[in-house]
């Protein structure tokens, strides 16, 4: 899978994430997440997006850009699925 445009998931409303994905020139996943609860699980938050990157085999290098408001790790993967998959160049995938 290759990211090729900008895509997002979730909005600031809904109060669990919004998840933004983009392609970069360096390869592997930068995270920049901004979270209610960074002190207490910003590791593990970072940890289940990136494991999510990783799941789906993106090709290249990947930025996300999180703002989390509490939500929990299976909403943090449907985000991440989501904004990845609006974000392929191509629409072949399966659920």
């Amino acid at each position: 899978m290759k990211i090729s445009t900008k895509a997002e998931a979730g909005t600031l409303e809904s109060g669990d994430i919004h998840v933004e994905v983009e392609s970069k020139e360096e390869p592997g996943v930068e995270v920049d997440l901004d979270s209610t609860v960074m002190k207490l699980y910003g590791r593990q938050i970072t940890n289940v997006i990136k494991d999510t990157v990783k799941e789906l085999g993106v090709d290249g290098g990947v930025l996300i850009t999180a703002t989390d408001k509490g939500a929990l790790d299976c909403t943090v993967r449907a985000r991440v699925k989501t904004a990845i998959y609006r974000a392929c160049e191509s629409k072949n995938y399966t659920w």
